[in-house]
């Protein structure tokens, strides 16, 4: 699209980022001057049910929540041939392209998004959500440390009493890298599942890789089922021994052996020290 096209009553101004079936740009409301961003699905994928019903229900997810550390949706609209959400504008890249930069210009900030992130996890589950999908791809981060967790298009609603315990297998959803093996099973999902994902992330983010990889997608999935949990400090002998073992729970293979919320994992991670030598900033390092 041309930055000069309208969606609706928005001017497209900055193309921010592309999926597989969407666009994200910068646009701005020519009535009120107001800058936002939205989610426009693109190609073909305005025309898949499946996508047009991940966006609508991305919407409904996210209208309601309000917290700092979470992304703000705002309107959904489909009419012909243009299907979006409007959110607010954070113009930010993602945990994963700041990851594939480097994790050690990240150390310094390390601490505050992983504090963050969860805070803004934890005010999701709050509302009775499971996001099914957290990795870096789905954190946002400024150069101030701000956090946005992002895309509820996979969120479910938390079962709970008996429609926990009749829910049948669930369709296998989500980003197999990150995946809680109760996930890959299809099995009913709590808030751990999310938590075993926030530990993927946590190692990656101050390991430099997620906890597994393989060379095809069943290896990468048995991994996750039934490989040891490779130890963080292998990764960075900098991470001290009490931080090592509070991501080595999250990663547990059994649900009961991890943190049981986000908010015992914050309360837990609120009172360790990350690294057994603070990182400086890169500015510092440099002599800049």
């Amino acid at each position: 699209m041309s930055p000069q096209e309208y969606v609706g009553p928005f001017r497209l101004l900055n193309l921010i980022r592309t999926g597989k079936s969407c666009e994200v740009w910068e646009v701005m409301n020519d009535s009120s001057g107001e800058r936002l961003a939205i989610k426009l699905l693109a190609g073909d994928a305005v025309h898949d049910r499946e996508e047009l019903a991940f966006m609508k229900h991305e919407w409904q997810v996210g209208r309601p929540l309000d917290h700092p550390d979470v992304i703000k949706i705002y309107d959904y609209s489909a009419e012909r041939d243009c299907v979006y959400v409007s959110m607010e504008l954070f113009q930010s890249p993602n945990l994963k392209q700041l990851i594939n930069q480097g994790v050690e210009a990240l150390a310094p900030l390390a601490r505050s998004f992983i504090l963050h992130a969860a805070e803004g996890l934890s005010y999701f589950h709050s509302q009775g959500w499971i996001h099914r999908d957290i990795k870096p791809d789905n954190f946002l981060m400024n150069a101030r440390g701000e956090v946005k967790l992002i895309d509820f298009a996979l969120a479910v609603r938390r079962k709970t009493g008996l429609a926990r315990l009749f829910a049948g297998k669930t369709k296998i959803q989500g980003t197999r890298s990150y995946m809680s093996p109760e996930q890959i099973r299809g099995q009913p999902l709590d808030e751990r599942a999310d938590i075993y994902s926030f530990g993927c992330m946590v190692h990656e983010l101050l390991g430099g890789k997620p906890p597994y990889t393989g060379n095809t997608t069943n290896d990468l999935l048995n991994k996750h089922l039934r490989s040891p949990i490779p130890p963080l400090q292998a990764s960075n002998r900098n991470v001290t021994d009490h931080y090592a073992q509070l991501v080595r729970r999250m990663l547990s293979k059994k649900p009961a052996d991890r943190p049981q919320t986000m908010a015992d994992f914050l309360t837990e991670a609120r009172s360790l020290e990350v690294f057994k030598v603070p990182p400086r900033p890169m500015a510092q390092r440099t002599g800049e």
